[in-house]
């Protein structure tokens, strides 16, 4: 099975800035072609994970349900224009928890691909973190930076994990996934 997992805020959707988080549905915003890139990616044979730190949840800066419905309000409008997320994983937890689900630690990529046959060395992790990055290379896949405005290429140089290849945003990024498969 062909996999990419997909951080969500500064992928999928307009990343509100460090330290503060999409709170309601009202605040969550598609960058522009995410959606398109997504409907890509399923044409083209590939499950997609969500996988994202949410600690605003842990912080009290809005509740697991808000959370809840911004997830179903976000599925319902990417399903609406033809695509597909098989899964979505939120780690809620502080970033000083020490829990095994927050990036980078691979605890959410365990639980999501759970009993499917994913071929890591052959899958993606697409982020805009080093978070995201080291989530990638530490479960064995590929790691595609995306400088949609958290990070700079310049920045990545200095992380213990480095990213594979820097793209400037998702649908850029499928495009370069997609011509690497052709190749293989």
């Amino acid at each position: 099975m062909k996999a990419i997992f997909l951080d969500r805020d500064g992928v999928i959707n307009r990343d509100p800035g460090f330290g503060d988080y999409i709170k309601s549905w009202k605040e969550f915003e598609f960058l522009p072609g995410a959606i398109d890139a997504i409907k890509l990616l399923n044409k083209n044979g590939y499950e997609i994970f969500v996988i994202s730190n949410q600690a605003g949840v842990a912080r009290g800066l809005f509740s697991k349900e808000s959370l809840d419905e911004i997830t179903a309000n976000m599925l319902k409008e990417i399903e609406a224009e033809g695509g597909k997320i098989r899964w979505v994983s939120y780690c809620i937890h502080a970033s000083n928890s020490g829990c095994d689900c927050r990036k980078p630690n691979t605890g959410q990529i365990k639980k999501a691909t759970k009993g499917l046959d994913i071929d890591f060395k052959k899958s993606y992790f697409i982020g805009d973190s080093r978070l995201d990055v080291g989530a990638g290379k530490n479960i064995g896949s590929k790691a595609i930076l995306l400088l949609t405005g958290k990070e700079t290429s310049e920045s990545s140089k200095t992380w213990e994990h480095k990213p594979d290849f820097i793209m400037n945003n998702l649908m850029e990024a499928v495009k370069w996934v997609l011509k690497e498969e052709q190749k293989s």
